[in-house]
């Protein structure tokens, strides 16, 4: 049922929402922090958990949690594309320098997450090889 997937959708993006507040009260920034994107991870590890997890669900349970995850990444990029882009390469080059850290550290991330996706694969235990006479 696609309840479920809008279900998943509310709480991540409530706790989301609810951490980039606490984040910007913390960091004295009057505006919430990274709510948006924190609740796409929240969503994206959920998500991946039950599916992981094999609890059960109904076919159509998993194809409406997949559907929201699936639509919610689109949803992130046009609320990013809403920001004052303009305004922030205006005010100096911390903006600048902050958005190229962002992509370098991802990228750099990329096969670190992918390493630790990955099975390891099964080592047949083989005698080790026995040495020649010369």
């Amino acid at each position: 049922m696609i309840i479920y997937g809008v279900a998943l959708l509310s709480l991540c993006t409530l706790a989301g929402i609810f951490i980039g507040e606490v984040l910007g009260w913390l960091i004295g920034v009057p505006a919430n922090v990274g709510g948006v994107g924190i609740a796409m991870l929240l969503l994206i590890f959920f998500s991946s958990w039950i599916s992981n997890r094999g609890t059960g669900l109904k076919a159509k349970t998993e194809q409406g949690v997949e559907f929201w995850s699936a639509i919610y990444i689109p949803i992130v990029v046009a609320m990013a594309a809403q920001q004052n882009v303009a305004g922030a390469l205006h005010s100096g080059p911390m903006a600048i320098l902050a958005g190229l850290a962002a992509v370098g550290i991802a990228f750099a991330l990329v096969p670190v997450i992918d390493r630790l996706g990955r099975k390891k694969p099964a080592t047949a235990a083989t005698a080790p090889l026995s040495q020649t006479a010369r």
